[in-house]
Parts: structure tokens; sequence; C-alpha cells
């Protein structure tokens, strides 16, 4: 039978495994990236899976100065499209991970949801 030091070691351990593979999934999300459009690809931004803006596109045809509103509505739902994207991406990672630790589906580690 284990001593309550020797389980209280062995807790400790796990927490800090757990809590390095979810840092080195914080940072993979980082490295993927997503690509939301609008205006059928007139408008596209890339993000990564962590909500980090890498770069906006916008098609030449949109800079009209009358269109000034057009513009910002196709910017904003590309926004939106990459976000949800990231969304996405970052939940199918955190599933993986959490199943590679044997964590229930779902379960929300403190400071990860």
């Amino acid at each position: 039978m284990k001593s309550m030091e020797e389980m209280m070691a062995a807790a400790q351990k796990a927490a800090e495994t757990i809590q390095s593979q979810m840092g080195e999934a914080q940072a993979r999300l980082d490295s993927l990236e997503v690509e939301g459009q609008s205006g059928g690809g007139l408008v596209k931004i890339r993000c990564t899976a962590k909500g980090r803006i890498l770069s906006v596109a916008i098609d030449d045809s949109l800079m009209v100065p009358a269109e000034k509103q057009m513009l910002e509505d196709l910017v904003t739902a590309a926004f939106n499209d990459a976000r949800g994207k990231a969304d996405r991406v970052a939940n199918d990672e955190m599933q993986k991970i959490q199943s590679g630790m044997g964590l229930p589906p779902g379960f929300n580690l403190p400071g990860m949801g």
C-alpha cells in the first residue's frame, strides 16, 4: 500500500505532465493556420487556431470609397468565418490531447476552457 506522500507525489507528477502537454498543445494551436473568406473569396483572413490574425487580403475590386460599408461587412464576415474555423480546429486538437490523457470528452481543464 502506498503512503500518502507517495500518492501526493504521483498526483503532483501527473499534474505537471498534464500542464506540460497542455502548454505544448497551446503552442501547436498557434502554429495551425486557417483561412476565413467572404464575398466568394474577395476578402480573406488568415489566423492561427488560437485566433491570432496573420493577414488580411482584400481584392482590389472592393477598393471603392462608395462601397466602404460593404467592404467592412465583408471583412467582418471573413473574420467570423476564420474565427469559427479556428475554434473548430482548436476543439479538435484539445479533444485529441484529452483522449490521449484518458480524460473524458468535454472535460475542461482549469485555464484551458
